[in-house]
């Protein structure tokens, strides 16, 4: 691995990091509970990037896979909760 691209996955780990940590205190101090909901997704689309860099950083193709299906999870985490809110029941 070339040292400026070691630089790179360091430096946007770390700015990752705390976009995750700023989501954090959003989803435990959120003012409304769509707030909370926001942040909850930019959580799980702060993992999936964590998740990438990592796979990227040990060249492995099944941290990828595992992206893929925290994507999935958040986003129909996302979609019932908003249902939720919206309706006050996830199924019909």
């Amino acid at each position: 691995m070339s040292p400026l691209l070691w630089w790179s996955l360091n430096i946007g780990m770390v700015i990752i990091a705390a976009s995750v940590l700023l989501c954090s205190w959003r989803l435990l101090r959120g003012p409304e509970l769509p707030d909370r909901i926001l942040a909850l997704d930019t959580l799980y689309t702060g993992m999936v990037a964590i998740v990438i860099v990592l796979a990227i950083r040990f060249d492995t193709a099944l941290l990828f896979e595992a992206a893929l299906i925290v994507a999935m999870m958040g986003f129909v985490s996302t979609v019932a909760l908003a249902r939720y809110i919206t309706r006050g029941d996830v199924v019909e």
